[in-house]
């Protein structure tokens, strides 16, 4: 079975024994009736969206800040075992720098990660050209 726009968003189908005056009242009803269709996706897919980005940063921040406390505790362990080989200033140097480059490198996969999630409402923007689609088929 076949789902045409005047299904989902109830509107009737045109009719032929409408005045101009009366028909072009309908479509601006119409039209207005959709718009708030419309923005009311668009409100929903957005909210839907950044609750999303906002759970995912409050987990990322939570474990990372655990992660943290861990990662600390593990240097100075790394600094004291490797202080028993070198002098330890240098011990720590050597610590210093690879944890510098691996928390570079973290970091640089997270801002790639971020970048790869978009908050453009998709689905309000594919009703939105179908709908217009429909409009341009309705006025031939």
């Amino acid at each position: 079975m076949s789902v045409s726009p005047d299904d989902i968003y109830g509107m009737p189908p045109p009719r032929s024994d409408h005045s101009i005056a009366g028909l072009i009242g309908s479509l601006a009803r119409e039209a207005s009736k959709l718009l708030r269709l419309e923005i009311s996706l668009a409100r929903a897919e957005l909210e839907a969206k950044l609750s999303e980005v906002g759970t995912g940063a409050i987990e990322m921040v939570a474990g990372g800040l655990i992660i943290y406390a861990g990662f600390l505790a593990l240097l100075v362990a790394a600094g004291l075992g490797l202080a028993l080989v070198l002098q330890p200033w240098l011990a720590a140097l050597v610590v210093g720098a690879v944890t510098l480059s691996i928390g570079a490198i973290t970091a640089f996969m997270g801002k790639r990660t971020l970048e790869s999630h978009t908050l453009i409402p998709e689905r309000t923007l594919r009703s939105l050209r179908e709908d217009a689609a429909w409009a341009r088929e309705q006025m031939r």
